[in-house]
């Protein structure tokens, strides 16, 4: 059984940080491309970062330098570091993990970013 466990999520002051976390079980983690999306209420969800299995990283231009992607496949885990947010960043974050016609979803964090 395939699972993706994110956590980390909260509610913070616009200028502040968080940490998420999402750890894998059931695939085999390091050749998997791995991904941070975001869907805020009322809208589509969004890609926000990509790790490719070799550590390419890629991301959405409206968090370039204040988000970065990373994983540690000794530990299934990948990450997202969230500095200097903005209440536009305020979104439910999902973690996917992706290899050919394999596709997975986790349940997803809030994140809140308001004064």
């Amino acid at each position: 059984q395939v699972q993706l466990v994110e956590s980390g999520g909260g509610l913070v002051q616009p200028g502040g940080s968080l940490r998420l976390s999402c750890t894998a079980s059931g695939i085999i983690f390091s050749i998997y491309r791995m991904g941070w999306f975001r869907q805020a209420p009322g809208k589509e969800r969004e890609l926000v970062a990509i790790i490719s299995s070799g550590g390419v990283t890629n991301y959405v231009d409206s968090v370039k330098g204040r988000f970065t992607i990373s994983r540690d496949n000794a530990k299934n885990t990948v990450y997202l570091q969230m500095n200097s947010l903005k209440p536009e960043d305020t979104a439910v974050y999902y973690c996917n993990g992706q290899f050919a016609r394999y596709d997975y979803w986790g349940q997803g964090t809030q994140v809140t970013v308001s004064s």
